[in-house]
């Protein structure tokens, strides 16, 4: 049966998992029920935390991201996740689906995982992630982590949607982080590096921290490392709520970018 917009709207508005993945599907086949349920929506008064994780592939950012829903799970968090996938050429749809990664999560009524895939969309993210969050900010969901795709550098049109952007990185990039500081590196509130056991992870750490202001070191297949990340992101969110600046941070990251690029 097709509900029409305002029924759906109100059950995202009751955390129905089944209406919030029917209304990014309608979305993201940019049909005209899904825009007429943005247009009721109503944000949460309990404002979400929007965590932006990018950077290079194989660098873990799904393991990290499966290891942070458990973390913020544990701290009583209600979590939700938009992956940003390459399109598969037959369906078009997203390569990997929601019960593929972080499957021990896919049971638990708390964390909502979906799969959206670019479409040809470039930047890194998918044409609608920005209203899939809107439809997760509605539903009053705690965290809400997106995960870019993971092509290279110019993933940078996360920072137009989340006010603090963590950036994975691995050991042995060598000479790549002078490339990386005109791309991620230079729009990353906080720079993980993961796979911390590797080796060259000390000389990519202190590469890493002459080039930027906040390092943490991770190895999320152990789940070492992941507190002081949570620990972090919820000091930058503090400061933000306190500055009034989660608004205004994109655009002064993006005029700080331009005016390196042109210099």
């Amino acid at each position: 049966m097709r509900l029409d917009a305002a029924t759906l709207a109100e059950q995202v508005a009751k955390v129905d998992v089944r209406a919030i993945a029917r209304v990014m599907s309608l979305i993201e086949n940019r049909d005209p029920v899904g825009t007429a349920v943005l247009a009721q929506l109503t944000p949460s008064r309990a404002q979400a935390s929007v965590i932006g994780i990018t950077g290079y592939p194989g660098t873990g950012k799904s393991t990290l991201i499966d290891q942070l829903i458990t973390a913020y799970r544990r701290l009583g968090q209600k979590v939700g996740v938009l992956a940003v996938d390459i399109s598969s050429p037959i369906t078009g749809g997203a390569v990997l689906g929601d019960r593929i990664r972080m499957q021990q999560h896919a049971d638990d009524p708390k964390v909502f995982i979906r799969s959206m895939a670019t479409r040809g969309h470039q930047g890194g993210l998918a044409h609608a992630t920005g209203e899939a969050l809107r439809v997760l900010e509605a539903a009053a969901y705690d965290m809400i982590l997106i995960e870019t795709v993971g092509v290279g550098q110019n993933e940078l049109d996360i920072v137009q949607i989340a006010p603090i952007v963590v950036a994975v990185v691995a050991p042995g990039l060598g000479d790549e982080i002078q490339a990386m500081k005109a791309g991620l590196l230079e729009v990353a509130d906080i720079v993980v590096m993961n796979k911390g056991d590797h080796e060259g992870a000390d000389r990519t750490m202190r590469d890493l921290q002459a080039q930027c202001r906040m390092v943490l070191r991770t190895v999320a297949h152990r789940d070492e490392g992941i507190l002081e990340l949570i620990a972090v992101i919820a000091e930058y969110r503090r400061i933000q709520d306190l500055n009034g600046s989660r608004c205004g941070k994109t655009t002064e990251r993006l005029v700080q970018r331009g005016a390196t690029s042109g210099s």
